[in-house]
């Protein structure tokens, strides 16, 4: 009878498991096609893409606003874990920080995309933001501290002064073809390394 009952009690998290592993399935999906083919994107490309039915995402998510909302807050945890882990990678700090630039470009592609439905009056919208800024502001800052220890950037970068410039240069990149923000972001992170 125990073992049953610790059987049952080990399936209970396993699920859980399962069902936050699906679900981030669903956001990585969902992201991939928002940054492809922009916010308004029909819900059987993301099922496609993430291989499930559309029932299945309307299940997690029943409307639009909340697909949204969860991919928002799922691109910034994902933003946030991965500044630590390009740090430990081996990588020198500034490529780390050039890696991590490229994954926060990807989320402001998609926030840029996302920027309407966040004007909506949701009151659920309201904290996103400051979420953004809470969680990001510090994981730049500490590439940022590693690169300037390491002598590989100059120590006076601000992280919110580099995320807003970075989010400036990705303004307008989805409304013309020929404006390559990600070649102007790389520009801006070359320059910030000390000449040798």
């Amino acid at each position: 009878m125990n073992d049953s009952d610790g059987g049952a009690g080990h399936a209970a998290p396993r699920k859980r498991a399962d069902a936050r592993r699906n679900e981030r399935v669903l956001l990585d999906a969902a992201a991939a096609v928002f940054v492809a083919s922009g916010v308004e994107a029909p819900v059987r490309d993301i099922a496609a893409r993430a291989g499930v039915g559309v029932a299945t995402i309307y299940r997690h998510f029943p409307t639009r606003a909340d697909l949204i909302v969860a991919v928002y807050r799922h691109q910034v945890e994902a933003c946030a874990e991965a500044g630590p882990a390009l740090l430990a990678s081996g990588a020198t700090p500034h490529a780390a920080l050039g890696r991590w630039i490229n994954l926060f470009v990807d989320f402001l592609v998609t926030k840029h995309g996302l920027a309407a439905a966040l004007r909506s009056g949701d009151a659920g919208f309201d904290t996103l933001h400051a979420y953004f800024l809470d969680r990001l502001v510090p994981v730049c800052a500490q590439l940022l501290d590693a690169a300037a220890v390491a002598g590989e950037i100059r120590p006076d970068v601000d992280a919110y002064e580099l995320m807003r410039g970075v989010g400036n240069l990705c303004i307008g990149a989805d409304s013309d073809p020929r404006y390559d923000a990600r070649r102007l972001v790389e520009l801006l992170i070359a320059g910030l390394r000390l000449p040798r």
